[in-house]
């Protein structure tokens, strides 16, 4: 699937097998339109997280598509090096995972992995980003994260490099 963004490409490959209900609502918004001109709304840069956010309609990270769908929890996660307790999980760079606010409250948000992030195996992984997509990735954490009053050098938040998915739509293939 094509994402244009603000920033450069971001294609997405869904893995249907490993997620048919996420991607199926994945599908579903996109070829409504739900996700066109929508921002990405959070980086982190955590040595444990490194993600870029998208899929709220709001862009406040509270925004949805006013439903819920269950968890299709990923297996086959390796163990998090840098967790001697082996209760994280490698969500490993390129991968595509749904946004959550604890069990079975998936909605549209969704988290793209631009470095390793150690996490408990709470998120749906829907699918990949390749290589065009992790350099447009790779350019909006670059840019680094806005700086606030209370925080003059946040590691979770706003990103400098507004990203705003342009047209999200399902590509046939034959």
């Amino acid at each position: 699937m094509a994402v244009p963004t603000s920033q450069g490409p971001l294609p997405l490959h869904l893995d249907r097998a490993k997620a048919p209900c996420t991607v199926q609502s994945f599908l579903h918004l996109a070829r409504h339109g739900f996700y066109d001109r929508t921002v990405c709304h959070r980086l982190t840069a955590y040595p444990t997280l490194k993600v870029l956010q998208c899929g709220d309609p709001t862009g406040t990270g509270e925004g949805g598509p006013g439903y819920k769908y269950k968890d299709e929890l990923p297996v086959d996660l390796p163990p998090a090096p840098t967790d001697p307790t082996g209760a994280r999980r490698l969500y490993g760079r390129g991968l595509l995972a749904m946004a959550n606010a604890g069990p079975d409250t998936n909605g549209s948000q969704f988290f793209v992995v631009y470095g390793d992030s150690a996490l408990r195996p709470n998120y749906t992984v829907f699918g990949t980003v390749d290589p065009d997509g992790l350099a447009t990735l790779d350019k909006t954490a670059a840019g680094g994260i806005e700086p606030t009053a209370e925080d003059p050098a946040p590691v979770d938040g706003t990103p400098v490099l507004r990203t705003e998915l342009l047209h999200v739509r399902p590509t046939c293939r034959h």
